[in-house]
């Protein structure tokens, strides 16, 4: 004996309708680059960087890698002497009683420097290796406004 129920046709219809896939929906493909010097997210450059460096093999043969507390003393007591003097030669040259012209030696260097109408010329000069490096710093100009402007304008 079969026995059927009036229900078990309605119910296999919505177990149907229940797997069917709903109507696709269709978008555009839109590629976003990962490197921030493509276009990239630029909260990405750490992370790059940070597995670039733990990828990288080359090592500098001229990099400084001694571990010796006086030579790392000697580097920072180098460095911070010569931050000082480059404050003072910029006060000089830029400070509220900025001359127009100058020498500055010290060492074996060498740096003389002449302010122009719209810009001051340095002039650094190693006299160990005769080698000179010029450097032109523009001046910023006042406008009647109060504001600053550059050269020109």
């Amino acid at each position: 004996m079969i026995f059927r129920a009036k229900w078990a046709a309605p119910a296999a219809l919505g177990a149907c309708a229940v797997l069917m896939p709903a109507a696709g929906q269709a978008q555009d493909i839109v590629y976003t680059p990962v490197n921030p010097s493509f276009g990239g997210n630029p909260f990405n450059s750490a992370h790059l960087l940070g597995i670039a460096s733990a990828q990288n093999k080359y090592k500098d043969p001229n990099a400084v890698t001694s571990t010796d507390p006086a030579q790392q003393f000697l580097r920072t007591l180098q460095s911070r002497l010569l931050s000082s003097l480059a404050t003072q030669i910029t006060d000089i040259i830029f400070g509220e009683n900025a001359q127009d012209s100058g020498l500055i030696q010290f060492g074996d260097q060498e740096i003389s420097f002449v302010r122009g109408l719209d810009s001051v010329t340095l002039t650094i000069t190693n006299n160990a290796d005769g080698s000179v490096t010029e450097i032109v710093i523009p001046l910023l100009q006042g406008s009647d406004d109060g504001g600053l402007t550059g050269p020109g304008e």
